[in-house]
């Protein structure tokens, strides 16, 4: 795999592989007609076995995993699991395709808390992006007219801001952990199951959580954990950091407008002119936020890019950053 990835054209084919896979997990929780909570718990639950296994092969192979290595990951996992569970409310309130838009803010996000938490000052792009940002989120959220789609596209805008914010703490964490390039199911299965576990002790606060499950809906929640928390990550972490920023961004915008044309498909959601006018700018923002500079000269994902080693497949240990130019998906 790790030659064959070495070929740029089918690392896209992976990430582009991957987008798609994920374009699908708002549907796929709409579809299951199960609370935000529920579909946390059992989208995370259902994706453990395999992840386990192969967590357990990847140990198999190049040694287990120290704790500071594992540590990271499973505190970001309760972060997943508050991500997970505002964006799920975010699909209620707001819908599949926008929720999904709202949920890539994220991108802009986490140079700033970098910024104000690990003192990284932010690119000149995205202190750029920003407004536009903002003022896109505005316009889906429905607050400056009448008649926006949604059941309640403000609850649903917070919702899907509120997500975000907690997805920054999930890739921050992950950023201190120095996770092991060759290894995505490993540090995925910690991440996966802390999610599992923080979501269950959030369910019984709420009140909203069922821990038995309902079929058909459990059916739909089997097949979002085994494509999007399993196949569609396990390509994406596979296939970023050995593409260069620019085009990275370019192909995960495959996932919120995926996600836009199967919601006006599968369920007729029609946001307003408006809001598409919203999605356009916060889409704008967030590929103008993550594009690498141009030229010869340029690094990539895979390159010396905040890391400690340059990428190779024969190297043992990096220690990926998240900065302005690491644009990472929505759950």
């Amino acid at each position: 795999m790790e030659k064959w990835l070495a070929n740029p054209r089918n690392a896209r084919i992976c990430a582009g592989l991957g987008a798609a896979t994920i374009a699908w997990s708002s549907i796929l929780v709409k579809l299951s007609h199960a609370s935000p909570e529920t579909a946390a718990i059992f989208r995370c639950v259902y994706a453990l076995p395999l992840l386990a296994l192969l967590a357990f092969l990847e140990d198999r192979r190049f040694g287990s995993r120290a704790w500071t290595d594992r540590r990271p990951a499973i505190y970001g996992g309760v972060f997943m699991a508050i991500d997970l569970i505002l964006w799920h409310h975010s699909i209620d309130d707001v819908g599949a395709g926008l929720a999904t838009v709202l949920a890539n803010i994220q991108v802009g996000l986490v140079p700033l808390v970098a910024w104000a938490v690990l003192s990284e000052h932010p690119g000149r792009r995205v202190l750029m992006a920003l407004p536009v940002t903002l003022a896109g989120v505005l316009l889906i959220s429905g607050v400056v007219e009448h008649g926006a789609y949604g059941k309640d596209p403000g609850a649903g805008a917070l919702y899907g801001v509120g997500a975000g914010i907690s997805y920054v703490g999930v890739l921050l964490l992950l950023r201190r952990g120095g996770v092991d390039l060759r290894r995505p199911a490993g540090p995925l299965f910690d991440l996966t199951l802390t999610a599992a576990v923080t979501a269950c002790l959030i369910g019984p606060i709420t009140g909203a959580a069922k821990f038995v499950p309902v079929w058909p809906g459990a059916a739909w929640l089997i097949l979002l954990a085994l494509t999007s928390q399993v196949a569609g990550w396990l390509l994406i972490t596979m296939s970023l950091p050995r593409l260069p920023a620019a085009m990275t961004s370019l192909l995960l915008m495959i996932q919120p407008i995926g996600s836009l044309i199967l919601g006006a498909l599968i369920f007729s959601e029609s946001p307003s002119a408006l809001q598409l006018l919203g999605v356009a700018l916060v889409i704008s923002a967030v590929i103008f936020a993550t594009r690498a500079s141009s030229g010869p000269g340029a690094p990539t994902l895979g390159e010396n890019v905040g890391r400690t080693t340059t990428f190779s497949p024969r190297v043992e240990q990096t220690q990926p950053a998240v900065t302005g130019t690491d644009p990472v998906p929505a759950p």
